[in-house]
């Protein structure tokens, strides 16, 4: 079992910075894609971004795209997204999760991703 459990979530103003985390335990997940998910109200989760097993591969949404990095920690068992320049349209629930296949990489569906936290809000005032 993998528990997923993230962090870093709050309320920022518009062009404003937060720094989210994942911390994993149950399992090493250093041979695992992890990817962040964002759901905002009444709309379906969506993919935000992704990060390769070793770290050396990342893939971004477009809305993201230049405004978030991704980053993990194996030694740690963590996961990381900075996000800069937000925006009140970045106002979700943040999600973190692991890849259901060993080695996968850029894969941006949830179904791709087997274990998943429970959510932290972002939320992003005007």
């Amino acid at each position: 079992q993998v528990q997923l459990v993230e962090s870093g979530g709050g309320l920022v103003q518009a062009g404003g910075s937060l720094r989210l985390s994942c911390a994993a335990s149950g399992r090493s997940l250093e041979t695992y894609s992890l990817a962040w998910f964002r759901q905002a109200t009444g709309k379906e989760r969506e993919f935000v971004a992704c990060i390769s097993w070793d770290g050396a591969r990342t893939s971004y949404a477009d809305a993201v795209m230049g405004r978030a990095t991704i980053s993990r920690d194996n030694a740690k068992n963590t996961v990381l997204l900075q996000m800069n320049s937000l925006k009140p349209e970045d106002t979700a629930v943040y999600y973190c999760a692991k890849s259901r296949t060993a080695g996968a990489m850029d894969y941006r569906a949830i179904e791709d991703y087997d274990y998943w936290g429970q959510g932290t809000q972002v939320t992003v005032s005007s």
